[in-house]
């Protein structure tokens, strides 16, 4: 395999270990092994390796030398961390994507949110989950600053497994209101309305981080 074809592989390790390991497949705590992972995914020790390496660089594992490598607790002062970048970015783009004349953002929102719909009626959390992190990426798209969600991405992944933790029917709801508020305020080029409604949604991050905490206090440092 060529060098190319090896970093393809890893990334690839390294979505799919993150998103097991957000969606509680592993949990906190959890020991696993080069091996393990190896035969899960399909792939040679070489590419889990790096993904180790990687996802360790994030805060979801810690590699302990001659000894297991172990799914890192949550924690909670990395998910208010998180939810810091994460507002201060998503706060700009809804005001940017606002403030564009013609963006044509009402269909495209409004389709991503009736999908969102759909899958909390079928209490579908990990579809829901997808859907979320579309709609807040299409925000970023369509503002013409997709890179920015790749830094939102780069920081938000504790703050992301106390979100999945908390998600079901009455929490999706909740979400889907929320992101119709924001949705509204963009299309009707309403700024500072579509900063407020992000800002809003966005600080739930602390209700849901001390309910998850009072739910699954061994999952967090």
């Amino acid at each position: 395999m060529n060098e190319t074809g090896e970093e393809t592989m890893s990334l690839r390790v390294v979505g799919a270990l993150r998103d097991d390991i957000v969606t509680m497949v592993l949990k906190p705590g959890d020991v696993i092994s080069e091996s393990d992972i190896a035969a899960r995914y399909g792939v040679s020790r070489q590419p889990v390796r790096e993904a180790f390496i990687r996802l360790a660089q994030q805060g979801l594992l810690l590699i302990r030398p001659k000894r297991a490598t172990v799914v890192k607790k949550i924690s909670p002062e990395g998910v208010r961390q998180s939810r810091f970048i994460r507002e201060s970015i998503e706060v700009e783009i809804v005001r940017r994507l606002a403030a564009l004349p013609g963006s044509g953002s009402g269909p495209v929102l409004q389709s991503l949110i009736a999908d969102q719909e759909a899958a909390s009626a079928a209490n579908d959390s990990r579809t829901f989950h997808t859907l979320d992190e579309l709609f807040h990426r299409t925000l970023a798209r369509l503002a013409g600053v997709e890179y920015a969600w790749r830094l939102i991405d780069d920081h938000k992944m504790q703050l992301d497994r106390v979100r999945y933790l908390t998600l079901g029917v009455s929490s999706s709801q909740v979400a889907i209101g929320e992101h119709k508020g924001i949705a509204a305020a963009v299309v009707e080029g309403d700024a500072p309305r579509a900063e407020a409604a992000m800002r809003a949604h966005l600080a739930r991050a602390e209700v849901l981080l001390n309910q998850t905490i009072g739910d699954h206090p061994d999952f967090f440092e």
